[in-house]
């Protein structure tokens, strides 16, 4: 078991609509697994559109009932933060290519890449669609992907730092 702390970072393109409730939602799964102190999470977007702002008013309406909280501020990914995350998780495969252009030659060994690939049921290259311009059940979907991604990044976690 490892000793350190494991840093996990959610990215989309503005940091208020999937990322951030992947911060919540895998926030949420640490909190009722008693991993809190051993992972910990956070949110950034591709750019610089909203930065400073809460995350969009329907995925916390979305993620209040659910007893999901999205209380962190948007944020751009740096260069710098590939040095802090074992794991860089893209929402989709346009921000996944961002970041690899963005990481270049940098001494990040940790994991980048997509964030659905850590749900056992979805296909490969499977994305977490943007709900900023749909409907309200947009943001659902969100939610519902998120968790399953989320539950079967916990247990991929667990098993690569031997944690309970």
């Amino acid at each position: 078991m490892t000793d350190r702390i494991v840093q996990v970072c959610f990215v989309c393109l503005g940091n208020i609509c999937r990322s951030p409730t992947a911060e919540g939602v895998m926030q949420r799964l640490l909190d009722d697994s008693g991993l809190g102190d051993k992972i910990r999470v956070d949110s950034a977007g591709t750019a610089a559109y909203h930065v400073g702002e809460r995350s969009d008013k329907r995925s916390r309406e979305a993620a209040r009932p659910r007893g999901i909280a999205l209380d962190s501020r948007g944020r751009q990914f740096q260069t710098e933060d590939f040095e802090r995350f074992d794991y860089v998780l893209a929402m989709d495969e346009s921000n996944l290519m961002d970041l690899k252009a963005l990481k270049g030659a940098t001494d990040h060994s940790g994991h980048l890449g997509l964030l659905r690939a850590f749900d056992a049921i979805a296909p490969p290259g499977a994305e977490v669609p943007d709900p900023y311009y749909g409907g309200d059940s947009g943001f659902e979907d969100v939610l519902d992907l998120c968790e399953a991604a989320c539950r079967g990044l916990l247990e991929r976690i667990r098993e690569d730092f031997e944690l309970p």
